[in-house]
């Protein structure tokens, strides 16, 4: 600061504070070895509050408006300086503004992930974040508790403080609750409510301030069980599953015919052989007891083998190619093999087959 500012600022005329922030919670008015005059306007505009402080003490408090600063109005300040008989002389003290509005869009979330005990998924780890709002609502306990000798105190220097109060509460909700993982999506705004007047309940006294909103946003499962409930979905939305998976047979045999060298009828074969095991009862795929709507294939059944333009596809249960040959996916002409055969054979002359052609109706003629 040059000596022309300081001759200038050596006695202050008007105190104010415009506050082009959205964040900014304390600021103190600067001076340089400056002093206010008796008389000096004080302008508090709307939101905000203006403090005075002598000597690490705290004196007298101005709501908004506009204040012309004597004796009779600096009661406090007056004691603290021994003003007995008013004064005609500059004074010396600190000026704090504190914003008195909401500051909103604050974010809060869980560091770590809070553990407990699901009802359907035993053990599990969730995180949780969402958004607040807070606003100073006894500045002197703010200023006393927070602010210390700071200059300018933001938002975010006491969202760290914020931050660890939601968090321990909404751990200690969610292990009091007991609420299953599915059903916390309906119990946000209920949860929220709850964790937003336990909060105040921490601040509101001992920091002077309180918390008119709190949100939370999402409270997320770990991915390992995000992906094995996206599986049981997919599971639940396929519906019938051996008439999906004949579905997908056909599908692959179509696709093997459009690419005689891609070489992926052995997986596409393993593949239907596994379905057809999981579709057993007690089979990973249904529920003990369950009835299935076609029956299983006999525990020693032979696989069998299809040639599909000169590829091996298989090996199939004996009830998925009668299957395929009801739907028209194996022909007459298309060669089979299974154990005990000496060669591949038309599936029309094998006589495990060769009911299932004969049962069918000929051709509609052109």
């Amino acid at each position: 600061m040059g000596l022309f500012d300081k001759l200038r600022n050596e006695f202050i005329d008007i105190i104010e504070w415009l506050d082009d922030s959205r964040t900014t919670l304390v600021w103190r008015f600067p001076r340089y070895q400056n002093e206010i005059k008796n008389g000096a306007q004080l302008i508090v505009r709307p939101g905000q509050v203006a403090i005075f402080v002598h000597r690490g003490q705290l004196a007298d408090v101005f709501e908004e408006g506009s204040h012309v600063l004597k004796t009779d109005n600096l009661p406090l300040l007056g004691t603290l300086l021994g003003w007995k008989y008013g004064f005609n002389s500059p004074f010396r003290a600190e000026v704090y503004f504190v914003s008195t509005r909401q500051i909103t869009d604050l974010k809060w979330g869980t560091p770590n992930p809070v553990m407990m005990r699901d009802p359907e998924f035993g053990p599990i780890r969730l995180r949780a974040f969402g958004t607040y709002a807070i606003k100073a609502t006894d500045p002197k306990a703010l200023l006393k508790e927070l602010v210390g000798t700071d200059g300018v105190v933001d938002a975010a220097e006491v969202s760290e403080l914020m931050r660890s109060i939601i968090t321990s509460a909404i751990a200690d909700m969610l292990g009091e609750k007991q609420i299953a993982a599915l059903d916390l999506a309906a119990q946000y705004h209920e949860m929220g409510d709850e964790l937003r007047k336990y909060v105040q309940g921490k601040v509101d006294d001992e920091y002077g301030l309180s918390i008119p909103q709190l949100q939370i946003i999402n409270i997320s499962l770990p991915e390992a069980v995000e992906k094995a409930l996206d599986t049981r979905t997919s599971m639940g939305v396929v519906g019938d599953l051996n008439k999906f998976q004949q579905y997908k047979f056909g599908e692959a045999m179509g696709e093997a015919a459009k690419n005689p060298g891609s070489g992926d009828g052995i997986g596409l074969g393993m593949g239907v052989a596994m379905a057809g095991r999981f579709m057993q009862p007690g089979g990973p795929m249904m529920a003990p007891g369950a009835v299935t709507p076609y029956p299983p294939p006999l525990p020693l059944a032979t696989p069998w083998y299809a040639a599909v333009n000169g590829q091996q596809t298989g090996p199939f249960p004996q009830d998925q190619v009668l299957a395929a040959i009801a739907s028209g996916q194996i022909s007459a002409d298309t060669l089979v093999w299974t154990a005990g055969m000496p060669t591949w054979t038309p599936a029309s002359e094998s006589p495990p087959l060769a009911p299932a052609f004969s049962n069918r109706p000929p051709a509609i003629p052109k």
